[in-house]
């Protein structure tokens, strides 16, 4: 993975060290469960767990020759505790040991998306409720609709990314599992009782028929929550893009001081920072698809999904962590520009009463198809003359024959129009 984007604590997950730990950890508890059935002396597994040395560069030399990595590990390590080595990997096949320790690598790595989710739900109800009664316009389309409140939009993420958290939770839960069943899963050369009990040891559930592997629907689980989320954070960095266009510029990102923008053009303040996690989400998405792919193997496995595996895991949970701590510093450093929110919807002259005008006028006993047409023909007057929607209004003879003056500048009350809306903010609050 590139190193700019790269968080060190889940760089440490993905880390060769790591993962042979986990691999260690795994063969050492087997050892454990053999011992607990009577198979081999626990002096053998005391020795191992006295003696028993990782070293990565001598891994390397070996695989060179066994093109095996996991026979290279275990040659490496067993060389280090003597004659006891000879039990290390007794009755497992590789997958046994690589799927139960993906299982802990990657419940780590769903662990700490986990906590980044939750530092940014705490940003989103924090801006939310701190911009719930700025007015801004809403877009349909990209065109004038309704007006809303910026709180209002950010509370739309908040609750997108509360269930984006369950998500995280349940896709954790789905992968934490092991296998410990030797080849082809059949327990042919091992017990059960030693899978039950190193799945035990690390709080894992039993792949109850595993074949060889962990069945990879999995894994396709797993990453397509990290698809759902990734595309969470590109929708919202994709709105701050679209507010800080120059004809909008309602929200802007963070701009640190000496950033330049264009290499070109001095006076340019890029959205990068959002581009950048639209551009990052794409990748975790297209990974998803991959993951789908491995989940249709040869008979009770083959080793087709492996080398994509290698890439699409740490690769999608060391992204997805980076967007989603971007994302947390985008959110809590924005910009916003209350002026233009206000310029902006008074662009079209109030023409965003058009739905509550219609109401008001079939529930005084105009047909709503009459209402429609006119309330058009009057607001496209308002945008193309530029004068005042309501003004249109109160001087159109038809209306009047339906609403009394008074009652259209109830109607054009614009804390009216949102007061259903303040309503919905003790979800937030």
């Amino acid at each position: 993975m590139i190193p700019r984007y790269t968080r060190k604590e889940m760089g440490e997950i993905w880390s060769e060290e790591n993962k042979f730990k986990k691999y260690l950890e795994v063969e050492i508890a087997v050892l454990e469960g053999w011992s607990k059935v009577n198979v081999i002396p626990y002096d053998v597994v005391k020795k191992v767990k006295e003696n028993v040395k990782i070293d990565i560069e001598r891994i390397n030399e070996i695989e060179k020759i066994t093109n095996h990595d996991v026979i290279a590990f275990i040659e490496q390590i067993s060389e280090t505790v003597g004659d006891e080595g000879k039990y290390i990997h007794f009755g497992l096949t590789s997958s046994d040991i690589i799927d139960t320790s993906f299982a802990l690598i990657l419940r780590e790595a769903g662990n700490l998306i986990l906590d980044d989710i939750k530092n940014l739900l705490e940003v989103l109800k924090k801006k939310a409720i701190q911009y719930k009664d700025i007015l801004m316009i809403g877009r349909t389309h990209g065109i004038h609709a309704e007006p809303i409140t910026l709180g209002f939009k950010i509370g739309t993420w908040y609750f997108e990314f509360l269930r984006n958290k369950e998500r995280i939770e349940r896709a954790i839960d789905e992968i934490s599992v092991g296998k410990i069943s030797g080849a082809v899963g059949t327990f042919s050369n091992i017990e059960p009782e030693i899978e039950e009990y190193v799945c035990n040891k690390f709080n894992l559930k039993r792949e109850k028929f595993s074949t060889q592997i962990i069945s990879r629907d999995r894994f396709a689980y797993f990453l397509s929550i990290l698809g759902i989320i990734a595309s969470s954070c590109e929708k919202i960095a994709l709105q701050i893009r679209l507010l800080q266009q120059t004809e909008i510029s309602e929200i802007f990102e963070p701009f640190g001081k000496g950033q330049k923008g264009s290499s070109a053009m001095p006076h340019k303040r890029n959205p990068i920072l959002c581009e950048r996690i639209c551009g990052l989400a794409r990748v975790i998405k297209k990974n998803v698809n991959v993951a789908f792919e491995n989940v249709a193997l040869w008979h009770e496995r083959d080793i087709s999904h492996s080398s994509a595996e290698r890439i699409i895991l740490p690769e999608s949970t060391i992204l997805l962590d980076y967007i989603l701590n971007l994302l947390i510093k985008i959110i809590d450093g924005m910009e916003i520009n209350i002026e233009n929110m206000g310029k902006n919807m008074k662009i079209l002259n109030n023409v965003f009463f058009s739905q509550k005008l219609l109401n008001f006028l079939v529930l005084k006993g105009m047909s709503r198809k009459d209402a429609y047409e006119k309330i058009q023909e009057l607001s496209f007057e308002a945008i193309r003359k530029k004068v005042d929607f309501c003004e249109l209004v109160k001087k159109d003879d038809s209306i009047k024959k339906y609403i009394k003056e008074e009652e259209i500048s109830k109607i054009f009350d614009i804390h009216q129009l949102l007061k259903n809306m303040e309503k919905i903010f003790k979800y937030i609050e």
